[in-house]
């Protein structure tokens, strides 16, 4: 019982908007797709549920080809980032007007209204019209209209987007809760590493159009494929570099080397691109095999939490992500440190031959 994708494509004139694309969502699964903006991730939303028609492949529900169907006729619900409520209706009403079209009992609708909104604190909101809400209030209605219809296939297109941290952080923890005993197919599209890792699952990694990835979410993020879907799968940037593994050593540049060790030692020599994520290098030396970096400080970003600093690293822009203020100057040099047990080793087609957890025998 399942949604599947198979071969899909979507062309507009002379542009294609998804390549050949094959996915299968499960039953009871939450699904994440993962990609910046123009990534593809709406347009295979609005794919999967019938708004839009695929240039070619079909699209299978339960075992049903669905390929022509309109959305009017499956059972969808979907949830943009922009707060989508009826104005003129009160929360109840936005609530059930899902029920109300597909014809239920008024005492069935009154359940299902007030149980979906105790479940997302809307209750003392019921009879306020959306202009009387917050922005996280108007959210959850949306979110509780796209709920309480019991859809086989719920599709969140960045819906905490527009809410404020706070708000976020909330919504966040309690989505996956939401679904926990629905029997439906979820699929959420973000923007955001972060979120794909809080919320679990499984993630398909999307680039210009194209699914780069698609599998458990830790896995993805442990042991990416390839260097595009580990970019995909890394805010701040990923960073990278050109090294030399020769022998016991892997050379960066000249001054900078390290003992390769471990599953690094066996290797073949050569050239690869070692990559290593920005939390990884840090101003403070820690980790299993920190080694010492220099570089010109090319722009800072401090909050009340972290440090963030890009700087040149021999001719590479990399980026040091940090937790606590660690002032640096634009301009200046900067001594920081990479845990290159933490890296990954990608071959010159740009796929993955050792991750840093494989590194460290874990």
């Amino acid at each position: 019982m399942a949604l599947e994708l198979k071969s899909v494509m979507k062309r507009v004139g002379a542009d294609t908007h998804i390549h050949p694309t094959d996915l299968v969502f499960e039953r009871g699964s939450f699904n994440i797709l993962l990609g910046t903006t123009l990534a593809g991730k709406t347009t295979l939303m609005q794919l999967a549920a019938g708004l839009e028609r695929p240039t070619a492949g079909q699209i299978f529900f339960d075992g049903k080809d669905v390929t022509g169907t309109p959305v009017q006729a499956r059972n969808v619900s979907m949830v943009y980032q922009q707060f989508i409520n009826y104005p003129n209706f009160t929360v109840y009403e936005n609530i059930a007007s899902p029920l109300r079209v597909a014809g239920m009992a008024a005492d069935e609708i009154d359940k299902r209204v007030r149980t979906m909104a105790d479940l997302l604190k809307l209750v003392p909101m019921l009879e306020r019209r959306p202009s009387g809400l917050s922005g996280g209030q108007q959210q959850r209605t949306a979110i509780a209209r796209a709920l309480v219809k019991d859809a086989d296939l719920v599709l969140l297109d960045e819906p905490l987007a527009n809410l404020d941290f706070k708000l976020r952080e909330e919504l966040r923890d309690e989505l996956p809760k939401l679904f926990a005993d629905r029997n439906c197919i979820v699929v959420y599209a973000t923007t955001e590493p972060s979120e794909a890792l809080m919320f679990g699952g499984q993630t398909a990694t999307l680039f210009e159009g194209r699914v780069t990835q698609f599998g458990p979410t830790g896995e993805i993020y442990r042991r990416p494929l390839d260097l595009l879907s580990a970019r995909v799968f890394s805010d701040p940037p990923i960073n990278t570099v050109p090294v030399q593994k020769a022998a016991e050593t892997v050379t960066l540049a000249d001054g900078i080397s390290w003992t390769a060790t471990g599953a690094v030692a066996d290797l073949q020599d050569g050239a690869y691109t070692f990559a290593v994520r920005p939390h990884h290098v840090l101003p403070t030396e820690e980790g299993q095999q920190a080694i010492a970096i220099r570089g010109e400080v090319q722009v800072t970003e401090l909050s009340g939490s972290e440090s963030v600093v890009h700087f040149d690293l021999h001719g590479n822009s990399w980026v040091s992500q940090s937790h606590g203020i660690h002032p640096f100057e634009v301009g200046s040099t900067a001594e920081l440190f990479v845990d290159v047990a933490r890296g990954m080793y990608f071959d010159g087609n740009d796929n993955l031959v050792l991750a840093g957890s494989e590194a460290m025998g874990c």
